[in-house]
């Protein structure tokens, strides 16, 4: 993975890890389908500039059902579900879920499209999922009250979700432009929520500090998000791009503790180390030295 890659991984991960603080500051006085649709909303119209060319109108024109598929996985039904755990998930433990998506990716990316797994990612995937549970059993805990069954059952949905969309778009978009991908998914995704969003509009208007975590998770969290998402899709593939959910975690906890004053734990902070290690196996930043094999006789 080149540098430029890992740049774009850091960065996804920093703005998706921002996406939970921003549901969390939301979620209460929106609602989580009328925060979900305003973010879908949002990013469309942000990313509506990006398809100025006659050539990419006509390249999402040609694969609109795909790209609407990939709407309601990687969009639609991401958003109301995190939304909803954001009602009453702090925003580290929320984001600690999403680091189970390269253990799914990697399972149905064997199971369904025969990829295979070496050693070394096998062995990152192991390492990050171990950081997960360690991060889980620092922020969570047993008796501590860190939040509801239904809404870690909602998070755990929306990466099936993140999984199924990732290699379905790898499998039938593949050669598509990342724009018109990532601007068509979010129109299908809005399209979709908005009559949800007029009515279950809250009856007491938000304040401001709702509104600015609104436009922060469509303009930042989602619209420019989305971009960098599907162009690394296309250059390193599926399996390698969602090791940014290993990363997701550690931002949001950060972002948690910057803003919210969401407690970090000694736990949570050696499960970040574990994930972040995990991250550089399966990407190949680390990779194991091979032992040469022994010099034949016949060769000495």
């Amino acid at each position: 993975m080149k540098k430029s890659d890992l740049i774009a991984l850091l960065s996804l991960g920093a703005l998706w890890g921002a996406s939970f603080l921003f549901m969390r500051m939301g979620a209460d006085q929106f609602g989580g389908m009328a925060l979900a649709g305003l973010r879908a909303i949002g990013a469309a119209l942000c990313s509506l500039p990006l398809l100025a060319s006659r050539e990419r109108l006509a390249e999402m024109r040609r694969h609109w059902r795909p790209i609407a598929v990939v709407g309601m996985s990687n969009s639609a039904l991401p958003f109301v579900l995190f939304s909803y755990a954001a009602t009453s998930l702090p925003a580290g433990v929320s984001a600690i879920s999403d680091a189970i998506g390269p253990l799914l990716v990697a399972l149905s990316g064997w199971l369904w499209l025969g990829e295979k797994l070496d050693g070394a990612r096998t062995a990152g995937l192991m390492v990050g999922f171990a950081g997960v549970v360690w991060l889980i059993a620092g922020s969570i805990g047993f008796g501590h009250g860190g939040g509801s069954a239904w809404a870690m059952a909602a998070c755990v949905g929306a990466n099936v979700c993140y999984a199924f969309g990732a290699h379905y778009g790898q499998r039938r978009l593949r050669g598509v432009s990342p724009l018109p991908v990532a601007t068509g998914s979010q129109l299908a995704a809005a399209a979709a929520l908005l009559p949800l969003t007029v009515w279950l509009w809250p009856a007491k208007m938000p304040g401001a500090q709702a509104w600015f975590a609104m436009f922060g998770l469509a303009a930042a969290c989602t619209s420019l998000a989305y971009v960098l998402f599907y162009r690394l899709m296309a250059r390193v593939g599926s399996t390698r791009t969602l090791a940014v959910l290993y990363l997701i975690p550690v931002f949001g906890a950060l972002w948690g503790l910057m803003f919210l004053g969401e407690p970090i734990t000694l736990a949570m902070a050696g499960g970040c180390a574990v994930i972040l290690l995990g991250v550089a196996l399966t990407t190949g930043l680390i990779r194991p030295r091979t032992i040469p094999a022994a010099t034949a006789p016949e060769q000495a």
